[in-house]
């Protein structure tokens, strides 16, 4: 049995855990993040990997960071929740801790765990994953192997264009499905539901104090769990834009699963019911060609750390 590390850095949480390889986490521990300091961001990282490899034969690290690295897996070029640019965080870490380190993106290690380990295991060949979070990320996977990229940073699946000239996203453009499809969209869609019809969301505002401005995401989903509509519409409609854009990717990748996670699902079939929907309504005339499935993701919040470890283990 061969061990490896993976460590999930974010921007309020650095996870990291000890992983055979039959995908099993064997220890685990976690410190917080300190976000806005470049260096003690590094060290921290670099504490945890000593404190998890002290006493194991420990044979790589793997590091999932939510940014954009480099095609060498090696450098973290842009993290817009740390204070990284251009930092060399392989070179750092594998020198402090005298083992191999690999560096990659936090949506493509959770994508690759779900491909070996989680719900895309039985296929062998292709898989998409969207994750659904504050905004919408992912991973592909094809002939096998994670799709990086010329430049390593492919798959920025929260990019592409949902709305010509719609909302405003953070990387610059305007109507990403990021701006539809994420959880930031699903409390924007609450929010406007309950000021324009608020007899049809007494619930979500009762949970609010009566304040729509106060609406978060798990006021949403704890309302719609409970029936109320303008919440559970609130759901449809980032359904609806994200089964469009997963049926997009079926159309140009023909993948064999289509994985959805983050933290979005915790809602079940109030998410993933319009988005299967949504998905086939909009693949209608492929007729009798076989689709992937749309699958809930199912290693939650341990996917980075087990992606990250498996991607170390093939250095």
């Amino acid at each position: 049995m061969t061990l490896t590390i993976g460590v999930d850095v974010g921007g309020t949480k650095v996870a990291g855990g000890v992983v055979d390889d039959t995908g099993q986490v064997l220890v685990q521990t976690r410190r917080d993040t300190p976000a806005d300091d470049v260096a003690k961001t590094r060290d921290v990282i670099i504490e945890l990997v000593a404190e998890l490899a002290t006493g194991r034969s420990i044979e790589a690290v793997g590091i999932g960071a939510a940014g954009w690295i480099d095609a060498g897996r090696s450098t973290v070029l842009f993290a817009p929740n740390l204070a990284w640019r251009d930092e060399p965080l392989r070179e750092y870490v594998s020198e402090a801790v005298g083992l191999p380190v690999i560096v990659e993106n936090d949506g493509n290690v959770a994508a690759w765990a779900e491909f070996r380990y989680g719900a895309a295991r039985d296929a062998d060949d292709s898989m998409i994953m969207f994750t659904i979070g504050t905004g919408v990320g992912g991973g592909i996977v094809l002939g096998g192997d994670l799709m990086r990229g010329a430049h390593g940073i492919a798959a920025e699946l929260g990019h592409m264009l949902a709305v010509p000239d719609g909302h405003q996203c953070g990387c610059g453009r305007l109507g990403c499905i990021e701006q539809y499809a994420s959880g930031s969209a699903l409390v924007r869609f609450a929010r406007a539901g309950a000021r324009q019809e608020p007899n049809r969301a007494t619930a979500l505002l009762e949970l609010a104090g009566g304040e729509a401005e106060a609406i978060t995401g798990p006021m949403v989903t704890t309302a719609a769990q409970g029936g109320d509509p303008v919440s559970a519409e609130a759901f449809a409609q980032i359904g609806r834009w994200l089964g469009t854009s997963l049926a997009d990717m079926a159309q140009i990748l023909d993948p064999q699963t289509l994985v959805v996670g983050g933290g979005v699902i915790d809602a079940g079939d109030l998410l993933l019911g319009p988005t299967r929907r949504s998905y086939l309504d909009a693949l209608a005339q492929r007729g009798r060609l076989p689709v992937a499935e749309v699958l809930p993701a199912e290693l939650g919040n341990s996917a980075g750390v087990i992606g990250a470890a498996d991607l170390a283990r093939r250095i």
